[in-house]
This record gives C-alpha cells, structure tokens and sequence, in this order.
C-alpha cells in the first residue's frame, strides 16, 4: 500500500505503478543484484520502502539514458559504498558519452547508406532490387 508522498511500504506492484517500471523487470532486477531483496510479510508478499524505491528509481533513470546494467552495476558501486567523488562519476558519465557519440555516428553512417540504397530503386522501376541485391553481397 502506498502512503501518499511518504513511502512507507510498498507492494511489488505499488513500486511498479509509482517507478513505471514492469512488475518482471523488477523481479528480474532483484534477481541480478541490482535491486535488494525486500523482506516479506508473513504471507510472503515483498515489502518496499523508500530506499527501494529511490534505487529502482536511480536505475531506471540510469537505463533510459543509456547506461548498460553493467554501467549502472558500477554507478551503484560508487553509490553504495557511500565514498565517491564527482570526478569518478565523470569519468563513468564521459565513458558513455564517448559510446554514445559512437552509436550516433554509427546510425549515421546506416542512415546514409539506408538513403543511399533506397534512392536507387525510388521509381520502382528496376527490374531487380539494388537494396535485396546489396543485403545478398558478403
């Protein structure tokens, strides 16, 4: 059950609506490490509080700008071990961005032979398809 602005104990699927996070992402989370375990009622039922709450929050915001489970792993490393300096968690950010920047000029680089391709047979008129034919040469 969720209080209001104050969390006192959360369902599984509690921290699932207030995180927007799905309900097996975060068992899966719990799984991998990434999330604590949270301990049970006596009927079994997993009971969140606001420390899990501000963590699965951390990773999810973590995830949608790009970091790999193993980048977050890390962050939460700096994180959990409570003595982290902002120039480690540059060097982490300036990692990724570097990766980032990779992956746009990567999807650049796809976008123009995508148009490149695609221009060839814009008439429809081709008897043979230049874009099929290029996905056939090694």
């Amino acid at each position: 059950m969720a209080i209001h602005e104050d969390v006192t104990v959360l369902s599984i699927g509690g921290l699932s609506k207030r995180t927007g996070v799905n309900l097996e992402t975060v068992r899966y989370y719990e799984n991998i490490g990434i999330m604590p375990k949270p301990p049970r009622s006596a009927a079994g039922h997993r009971r969140y509080d606001e420390e899990h709450l501000k963590r699965l929050t951390f990773v999810k915001r973590s995830r949608e700008l790009g970091f790999t489970l193993k980048e977050v792993r890390a962050l939460l490393a700096l994180v959990d071990g409570g003595d982290y300096s902002c120039g480690e968690v540059h060097e982490l950010t300036l990692n990724h961005l570097h990766e980032v920047r990779q992956k746009i000029a990567d999807l650049q680089r796809l976008e123009a032979t995508l148009a490149d391709i695609s221009d060839q047979c814009a008439d429809g008129t081709i008897p043979d398809c230049p874009f099929i034919e290029t996905l056939f040469r090694a």
